[in-house]
């Protein structure tokens, strides 16, 4: 199925491992120019460099995100480098677990902060497509309490209203807000792979919870996340996808 990105352009934040990258990888293979950042330099051009491969034109720089106004810049500067821009992916996180103040505190500004004001500073290009498009990577966490309190949950779910509003503000300029919500992540290097190192019986636990048998990939978050991003998702906005095999056992209306 052809998604009608090619020659779109793209910002994705926090693109370079993990859901992010997917996204980011899976967008330049369907013909979309594409910018990232992340905080760590040598990840962006390794990241950077793999997008190029696909023909498309691929940008990056080092932005930490919570400093609104270095994000702020650098969505202006990657707009202005692609183009303009069609398609904006909030995908950075904290993963900001503890109860302590400073959890909340780190969670609040990067994964609220940070994508609320990102957007915000995307949507004046945004404004300037004939098909924009906003994705939020949320999380099942926001969902379904399933683990002691965390701060993590509750600063997810802060975003859910928000995507929310942008959608019902935003249709009349042909721009949709969407959010993805993802249950259990597995990859090289993630938070699940730690916790299969570190704690196996709880790894183990978690991963018995699935009915599927197993956690979910970075490309199949991907996957959603780019539908829901491309014109062949036209009249779709304002919902939040949960990507999950099954985990969460709520009942969604």
């Amino acid at each position: 199925m052809d998604l009608g990105l090619r020659g779109r352009r793209a910002i994705v934040t926090g693109g370079t491992r993990g859901i992010g990258r997917a996204i980011a990888s899976l967008l330049a293979a369907e013909g979309c120019d594409v910018a990232i950042c992340a905080r760590n330099h040598a990840s962006i051009d390794d990241a950077v460099a793999a997008l190029a491969q696909h023909g498309v034109k691929a940008m990056g720089d080092a932005v930490d995100v919570a400093d609104l106004a270095a994000q702020r810049r650098w969505i202006d500067a990657a707009a202005g480098g692609l183009g303009g821009l069609d398609v904006f992916v909030a995908n950075v996180s904290a993963l900001a677990q503890g109860m302590d103040e400073e959890s909340w505190r780190r969670g609040f500004e990067i994964d609220v902060m940070g994508t609320v004001f990102g957007i915000e500073a995307a949507l004046p290009h945004l404004e300037k497509s004939d098909a924009g498009s906003i994705v939020v990577v949320g999380s099942t966490a926001l969902a379904e309490v399933y683990a002691p309190r965390r701060s993590y949950a509750s600063i997810k779910a802060a975003l859910v209203p928000y995507v929310k509003g942008l959608a019902r503000n935003l249709a009349p300029q042909n721009i949709r807000a969407n959010m993805v919500s993802p249950g259990n992540v597995f990859f090289a290097g993630g938070v699940w792979d730690i916790v299969r190192q570190q704690n196996p019986e709880g790894f183990a636990g978690m991963l018995a919870r699935n009915p599927t048998g197993r956690m979910g990939t970075p490309e199949e978050v991907a996957n959603a996340v780019v539908f829901l991003a491309s014109p062949r998702a036209s009249f779709i906005t304002g919902t939040n996808l949960i990507v999950d095999g099954a985990l969460t056992q709520r009942v969604q209306f």
